[in-house]
């Protein structure tokens, strides 16, 4: 790539700001978000969503937004005009009904127009079904320019693949699909690419494929997880441990070593259902991959059903009973609460008329509260004790371990528990006995 280009990042949420970072070690970048709050953190180092250490993001930061190596955060659509290459990185989530929601996609592709000049080219990352980006985003970059695809600008297809949290597998350490809408766009969209991603490109025959090859990734997943959920479900009935099925199974050499548990977060959780939307557009409706999604969307309710259950046999009377829930972010060490599962449980037991009690030391609980509209905490004086009974100011009825945060670790759970009360866990993570798990 000449050493002219100028990117933008549009969206700075936990796919674009890593990203946006990286190819700041080598180009002069513009991170762009809508949310002024979240740029005025970053421009002084600070990512709320834990993905950048502050030091690694001070090193690339600068203060204005010129033609010199690093990253300027902006929320100023006019500081988009400088620059020749656009990468989207907003989210596209699904609505309440699992319909695909891109309107995200939808507006910056309409900005991306109001600002983009001949010879530019638009790279999307964000998860859509095959054939988005040329027959729903190009159009609104065209109608909204007055410019000509592949004759005026052109574009590309590169999925993101990063894992929140996950501080081994990061941006440039995954191999990266590639692709562009003419053989020469491909090329320079690949060179860019593998100029900051060690771990190498692959480029893919063209766009759509790169988008298919998005979706199929985590609908195989999903598929494999709602395998072993339903094994769960029946092992349970044969009073079999799960875990040690699968631990016992997986000595063979080609076993596929997935476990049970919650399915959220934006990209397992989600991307089936636009798999799905566009199969059903064309009269095709996937059996196994909505199958698999309802498994999976059905664990919750299922977790709560079984800790009721639990309770019951314990004569614990349900109605008024004290319920700790541990962790609601959609998976371990992780301060993301979009499209958690756990609110599936938490729905379920408050049917029952319990008090809930919700700790995790990650979440925020402003997001939580502005998500799902619960009160939770990250912090109890019972997560700082020792574990012994005498210390603790905090009994429950029963004790849900639904997120295996590191912090949780630490706990004696059963110590948190009335005599008789229930313990639950939703992980596999307490290697001691406990009253249930998936």
């Amino acid at each position: 790539m000449s050493q002219n280009e100028k990117i933008a990042v549009i969206g700075l949420g936990y796919v674009g700001l890593p990203l946006a970072r990286l190819f700041a070690t080598k180009y002069p970048v513009l991170g762009f978000d809508i949310n002024p709050n979240r740029v005025d953190q970053l421009q002084i180092g600070k990512d709320a969503t834990l993905e950048i250490e502050e030091k690694i993001l001070k090193a690339v930061l600068k203060q204005e937004n010129d033609a010199q190596i690093g990253l300027y955060c902006s929320s100023n659509q006019e500081d988009l005009k400088d620059c020749n290459v656009y990468i989207v990185t907003v989210p596209t989530p699904i609505d309440k009904n699992n319909r695909p929601n891109m309107q995200a996609l939808y507006m910056a592709s309409k900005m991306i127009g109001s600002v983009i000049t001949k010879g530019n080219m638009v790279v999307f990352e964000s998860t859509v079904y095959p054939g988005a980006t040329e027959e729903d985003c190009i159009p609104i970059i065209e109608k909204a320019s007055g410019l000509v695809y592949n004759k005026d600008f052109f574009a590309g297809y590169s999925p993101e693949r990063i894992n929140p949290g996950d501080k081994e597998h990061t941006v440039d350490t995954i191999l990266k699909i590639t692709s562009g809408s003419t053989p020469e766009i491909a090329n320079k969209i690949d060179k860019l690419y593998s100029s900051v991603i060690t771990a190498g490109t692959y480029k893919a025959p063209s766009i759509k494929v790169a988008e298919a090859a998005k979706v199929i990734e985590n609908s195989q997943r999903d598929i494999n997880i709602a395998f072993v959920n339903e094994l769960a479900k029946i092992f349970n009935l044969m009073d079999l441990d799960t875990h040690a099925v699968l631990e016992a199974a997986g000595t063979k050499w080609n076993f596929l070593p997935f476990k049970p548990g919650l399915v959220g977060g934006h990209c397992i959780g989600v991307d089936p259902y636009y798999l799905a939307q566009k199969a059903q557009e064309l009269g095709y409706h996937p059996e196994i991959i909505l199958a698999g999604r309802r498994v999976n969307d059905s664990m919750g309710q299922y977790v709560a059903m079984q800790v009721i259950k639990l309770m019951l046999q314990k004569d614990i009377k349900i109605k008024g009973a004290n319920i700790l829930i541990l962790g609601i972010t959609f998976k371990e060490n992780c301060p993301d609460v979009r499209n958690t599962r756990v609110i599936d449980i938490i729905e379920e037991l408050q049917g029952f008329g319990v008090n809930l009690t919700m700790v995790d030391p990650w979440a925020n609980p402003e997001e939580v509260k502005h998500a799902y509209g619960l009160t939770t905490t990250t912090h109890l004086p019972l997560l700082n004790r020792s574990g012994s009974v005498e210390e603790q100011e905090y009994k429950f009825d029963a004790v849900v371990l639904a997120v295996a945060h590191q912090e949780f670790l630490k706990l004696n759970l059963k110590t948190l528990l009335n005599t008789n009360g229930v313990l639950y866990d939703v992980k596999g993570f307490i290697k001691e006995k406990v009253d249930g798990k998936l």
